[in-house]
């Protein structure tokens, strides 16, 4: 726990639930100031636990204060990667869908719009209502997706409304979540929001159980992976726009604790580097929506670059070398603090080596200084009687792989836990980036004992002094953080990343900052790096360095994704569509057909319907914004027209469409008591 600031005013409490840590940070509503803050273990199993301990750290006497609560979480994110999630039955109107969508029952029926808005075929209606009544107790939840229909949505309003008539699922249709083309990629959104339903509630009930076992009595609300916030009621309606909320939550914390409008954030945790960029005071949005789990959603949310670089990598020693790999396991110097066997047997090492063959792939390698710690049982054909054994081994205490196949009887490179490790059933701890500061003393939260043991062991296999290889992991770290920001930086300016012979070696140079005989190749960034994360100091000076800019690490960057968390805005968006009649284009005030999420409508000029948009969308954007909490709203209308030039000699140009994004946009809505 830690406090500043005068700590007058309301004050908001923002939570943040990663890989490896949970953050949560009190801050004033009025001027930003952080009053007390604290991290503590994510628990996986129950993220809500380690919520809890996070909160519990922080300074109880601010609680009667808070007026709002708001969490970013990496629970959507995983739950879709990991293919978490309830039953969901699909029903899929007048198109083939996507491949391999992780549904339990599917129905395809006719039916279906054309771009006009038109009926391709008349919807099966007979058909739908059987296989409702076929499915409804085999699923927990329906998604519906009807080929075209934001041009035009009866299909799937229709089909809504019968299973919301024959059961008391959650149903979820396409045109809710998204208006843009793409019935792939609606369908998937739709698929993955009823997956998630559940999921997501259950987490906003565990955390009100701690508002209420805390009495913290707030409004709760969720970061959504734009950056904005909205109500937990409406979370639980759409969750799937919570996917990547905690990198949208350290951008809006970096610009929230550093002022700045424009920048590149470099949020160094546990699990991963997550890489973003702020332009004009916004998160860099994709486009085209995020991809999650290999699928491309129309979900809006930060275009962030994520790489499996962080504080708990694995790091390796084989071939006489130091590897960095993308496994991530439990730093010495955190698992030395709950198993006091860590350090002992660390401490029975020294002097100490094992042979392996120089021809393992590295992943393979086993560690002295790596131990396996008990998870969870799993049961079913997949469990092996050996497997049970080592289950029962690891229960008593930490376990090195050696001592396993010591009590198993068997040669230790014939061993792999790595399936074990993949179910879940076990976990892994090891040498760390995490325990190469806590040894350097540049970083210490936990116990350095444990670390400094780890790196003497493996310094001592390659012969080498401690501060060689503490300075060599170190420099590994910096290099792959640098080389993702270029990647990042590449990628939004060209479009594209793949490198020739060439490209690669001048991008290493730029990197490792060489010079060859006759050239040396620099390179200039035009922002200022943000820094956000506990080991930033460590990594990014250098890493600013050499691309020639200027580093902010600002005070409490260490929990700004809980900083992010609380500082964002409400943001609901309707999005309309007008386009000419059929040869239209060319008049000046042409008969028009507006499209949107509710309806299809006609309209004998362009003037009507541009003031029937934009009238009838900043009501239901202000209402939308209203019901994701907030206080009072601003309504903001871009209007893009789309036009074809015409053949000098023809006339000016021909109108193809106008396409409005009516933006309800306003500050949470805070609590006080009578008035909730």
């Amino acid at each position: 726990m830690q406090q500043n600031g005068n700590g007058n005013g309301d004050l908001g409490l923002g939570i943040d639930t990663g890989g490896t840590y949970t953050d949560a940070a009190i801050l004033s509503m009025s001027n930003g100031n952080v009053l007390s803050k604290a991290k503590a273990l994510t628990t996986r199993h129950d993220l809500a636990e380690g919520i809890g301990n996070a909160i519990e750290m922080l300074d109880h006497d601010l609680f009667k204060r808070i007026r709002l609560v708001a969490i970013s979480s990496t629970l959507a994110t995983n739950s879709v990667v990991e293919g978490k999630g309830c039953r969901v039955g699909l029903i899929v109107i007048g198109n083939d869908p996507p491949a391999n969508i992780p549904v339990d029952e599917m129905l395809l029926v006719r039916g279906g719009h054309n771009l006009q808005g038109d009926e391709k075929a008349p919807l099966d209606v007979d058909m739908v209502r059987t296989f409702i009544e076929a499915v409804k107790n085999k699923v927990d939840g329906f998604a519906v997706s009807s080929y075209l229909s934001v041009r035009n949505p009866e299909h799937e309003v229709a089909v809504k409304a019968m299973v919301q008539s024959m059961t008391k699922h959650p149903v979820v249709c396409g045109h809710e979540l998204s208006s843009a083309l793409g019935f792939n990629e609606r369908t998937i959104t739709a698929v993955l929001n009823a997956r998630l339903i559940p999921i997501i509630a259950d987490l906003i009930a565990s955390l009100k159980r701690v508002q209420d076992r805390l009495d913290i009595r707030a409004p709760l609300m969720i970061v959504k992976g734009d950056g904005s916030l909205m109500d937990e009621s409406v979370a639980k309606e759409r969750p799937v726009e919570t996917i990547l909320s905690g990198p949208a939550a350290s951008i809006i914390g970096a610009k929230a604790l550093t002022g700045l409008q424009d920048a590149i954030i470099i949020d160094v945790g546990g699990t991963t580097t997550d890489i973003g960029i702020l332009r004009d005071g916004r998160p860099r949005l994709d486009p085209e929506g995020a991809v999650l789990g290999g699928w491309r959603t129309r979900v809006k949310a930060v275009d962030a670059f994520t790489s499996g670089i962080g504080g708990d990598s694995r790091i390796v020693v084989a071939r006489n070398r130091v590897h960095l790999t993308s496994l991530r396991v439990i730093p010495l110097c955190i698992a030395s603090a709950t198993y006091p066997a860590v350090k002992k047997k660390l401490e029975a090492m020294r002097g100490d080596s094992k042979w392996v063959p120089p021809y393992m792939e590295v992943e393979a390698v086993p560690q002295m200084t790596e131990f396996y710690i008990f998870c969870k049982d799993v049961v079913g054909p997949e469990i092996s009687p050996d497997q049970g054994r080592i289950l029962d081994m690891v229960k008593e205490e930490p376990m090195t792989i050696y001592e396993i196949a010591e009590r198993l009887d068997t040669h230790p490179l014939s061993l792999s836990l790595r399936k074990m490790e993949d179910l879940g059933m076990v976990l892994r701890i090891g040498l760390t980036p995490t325990d190469i500061l806590h040894a350097e003393g540049s970083y210490v939260h936990y116990d350095a004992t444990a670390s400094k043991l780890g790196v003497e062991i493996q310094s001592s296999l390659l012969e080498m002094p401690e501060s060689e290889l503490i300075a060599q992991v170190k420099d590994m770290v910096m290099e792959k953080i640098a080389t993702e920001v270029l990647k990042k930086l590449v990628m939004e300016n060209i479009g594209d990343t793949k490198l020739d012979q060439v490209g690669s070696a001048l991008v290493n140079d730029v990197v490792k900052g060489a010079s060859r005989r006759d050239f040396t190749c620099k390179l200039a960034v035009n922002k200022p790096l943000i820094g956000i994360g506990a080991p930033v100091a460590a990594y990014l000076p250098l890493v600013a360095e050499r691309f020639q800019t200027r580093l902010v690490l600002p005070e409490h960057s260490e929990v700004g994704n809980a900083a992010g968390a609380i500082s964002g805005n409400i943001m609901e968006t309707v999005e309309m569509l007008i386009k000419p009649k059929k040869g239209m284009g060319v008049m000046d005030n042409p008969p028009c057909t507006l499209f949107w999420m509710a309806e299809r409508r006609d309209f004998e000029t362009l003037t009507e319907a541009l003031d029937y948009a934009k009238g009838h969308g900043a009501s239901i954007a202000r209402e939308k914004a209203l019901a994701s909490g907030a206080d009072t709203v601003e309504v903001v209308v871009e209007n893009h027209r789309k036009e074809a030039k015409m053949e000098k000699g023809w006339g000016e140009a021909i109108l193809l469409e106008v396409n409005l994004t009516i933006t309800g946009v306003g500050k949470p809505r805070l609590y006080y008591e009578g008035k909730h």
